[in-house]
């Protein structure tokens, strides 16, 4: 099956028309230009299920109550190196931003800084707090939990966890910093919507049926993981030990217990008996950001990432086609491209945001 065709939208438009939505859903000018601009980067990354697209899965949130579109982010709790932020049930760029800013100021003035957050709703990809970090030549670390269940834990066939992702970062001298950023599951459950939307079909692998056969129709595995139903995605590694997926399976769970526990946020299995219509997700993150000049003098420390991105980069090829790339490359690729011809917005995913701002009586900004 071939892809579906995609416009092309300059990401100015993009942001217009996320804010345009934001606007007349009530969410304040500081908190929409935040979060548009958390999506409308991620966009440009190429990371496409955490951009303009996650305004489907907003929509249903707003509709069902669970969004507090004029919360403000508030300090619980805090010391010299540590905070923990309460998200106010709002979505979570703004909050997540704020979470960043502030470890860094901590890790500047103290070496580390630590701050979680918790009822909060999801905040895009980690990557971008973690570049934050980077960019003021911090070490970073970021991980959160997950509000759906559609992972399966490695020997099961019910879904129990989410993809709780992790986010790496680090300044690297000359060159532009390392970035990884990814799902503790083998794909994130938004790329298998996208997947969906373009009409593509699933690698083998991604998401398993109750008897762990592979699912590849997108559109199956699409409902699989959000209407319900035996299977779900798998960890990093596969469904079983072979290649690794205890691993994987290990990693999601110490990314739920930082990302979410340790800030009192909520774990999607158990908050799903009690939640009524209405309640929050009570999603919870993390945000480490480290000074490497608490233990060697920065530059340094800087010089050597850099040679081993040096390294990494001229190792022999396995394809002479296809050069050794580092975490971050990609997005970095896709960043430019875009900023030239615009973001790809598939022809079936406009139509919805059509109806999603329609429906919220906001000005329409996708056209050519």
């Amino acid at each position: 099956m071939t892809g579906e065709a995609a416009l092309r939208i300059p990401a100015e438009r993009v942001r217009a028309q996320i804010e345009a939505v934001l606007a007349a859903w009530g969410m304040g000018e500081p908190a929409r230009r935040v979060t548009a601009d958390v999506m409308v980067e991620t966009d440009l990354m190429g990371i496409d299920s955490h951009g303009i697209s996650m305004l489907l899965l907003y929509d249903q949130m707003h509709r069902a109550g669970q969004l507090r579109l004029d919360a403000e982010p508030k300090v619980v709790r805090e010391s010299q190196t540590t905070a923990l932020l309460d998200g106010g049930a709002g979505l979570g760029h703004p909050v997540s931003v704020r979470a960043m800013e502030l470890a860094i100021e901590k890790a500047l003035a103290h070496d580390v800084g630590i701050v979680t957050v918790r009822n909060s709703h999801h905040h895009g990809a980690c990557g971008y707090y973690a570049s934050m970090a980077a960019k003021r030549g911090l070490l970073a670390m970021v991980a959160s939990s997950s509000r759906i269940i559609n992972v399966v834990p490695t020997f099961g066939a019910e879904r129990v966890l989410g993809t709780n992702p992790l986010a790496f970062a680090t300044p690297a001298g000359r060159h532009p910093p390392v970035i990884l950023d990814m799902a503790t599951s083998v794909v994130a459950a938004n790329k298998v919507k996208v997947y969906a939307l373009n009409g593509k079909p699933l690698p083998p692998g991604w998401v398993i049926d109750g008897e762990g056969r592979a699912v590849v129709d997108a559109e199956t595995a699409y409902k699989l993981l959000f209407e319900g139903g035996s299977g779900g995605l798998t960890p990093i590694g596969g469904a079983g030990k072979e290649l690794g997926g205890h691993k994987g399976y290990g990693l999601s769970i110490f990314a739920q217990i930082f990302g979410s526990t340790l800030a009192g946020g909520s774990f999607s299995p158990v908050r799903n008996r009690t939640q009524r219509a209405g309640d929050p997700d009570n999603i919870g993150h993390f945000f480490m950001a480290l000074n490497p000049a608490a233990f060697r003098p920065a530059d340094e420390f800087e010089e050597d990432v850099a040679t081993i991105v040096d390294t990494l980069r001229t190792t022999a090829r396995a394809d002479s086609a296809q050069p050794v790339l580092l975490p971050g490359d990609p997005e970095r690729e896709a960043r430019a491209e875009r900023l030239v011809t615009g973001i790809p917005v598939p022809t079936t995913l406009l139509e919805k945001l059509r109806e999603i701002v329609r429906a919220a009586g906001a000005a329409w900004h996708l056209e050519n």
